[in-house]
């Protein structure tokens, strides 16, 4: 699909029940990004949904993967004594109260500035909706990032879907950002 045809499903696409995220793993592949892009970062990745249950937060963190093209296994790029490592954590919350560059406001919000990522990242900018593709299904979402600046929104060529791959393989902690 070309990224007009990608916006047209995210914004029409269908609502997300969060509980049906709960504990759940998604390998996503990204779309509309250039090819040298795609060379200097990834083509499939994985992210990871998880009801906290101190805080009742549905939260994640995304995967790196080896890149062994998209209908390979998930397999993580980096290990840290045999555990994936993870980056970019995030909270899902309802678009309620989002102004969005484009409107998408059907499903849920991944909101990376939620995610308590540590330092200034550029990341905590980022936000991505996310819709069923399938009214009542969410076994294939489909997403898109913008950027965040406070007083201005700005979008991305970056879209991506999300195939769900399986139950939360292992939870990891919460960063602990930097307070005060």
């Amino acid at each position: 699909m070309r990224r007009r045809q990608l916006l047209d499903a995210l914004c029409t696409g269908h609502a997300i029940d969060p509980a049906a995220l709960d504990d759940t793993e998604y390998k996503g592949v990204s779309l509309g990004l250039p090819g040298f892009i795609e060379r200097l970062s990834w083509k499939t990745f994985k992210k990871t949904f998880h009801r906290d249950p101190a805080s009742g937060y549905l939260r994640g963190w995304n995967v790196r993967l080896e890149q062994h093209g998209i209908d390979a296994p998930c397999v993580p790029m980096k290990t840290k004594r045999g555990e994936p490592l993870t980056f970019g954590h995030y909270r899902v919350v309802d678009p309620a109260g989002y102004r969005m560059p484009k409107p998408a406001n059907r499903g849920l919000v991944i909101d990376y500035g939620l995610g308590d990522n540590p330092g200034l990242s550029f990341t905590n900018r980022l936000r991505d909706p996310i819709v069923a593709v399938n009214e009542g299904d969410p076994t294939l979402l489909l997403g898109w990032s913008y950027v965040d600046l406070g007083f201005a929104r700005f979008g991305t060529p970056s879209f991506f879907t999300l195939e769900l791959d399986g139950p939360l393989s292992h939870p990891v902690a919460p960063p602990r950002a930097p307070r005060g």
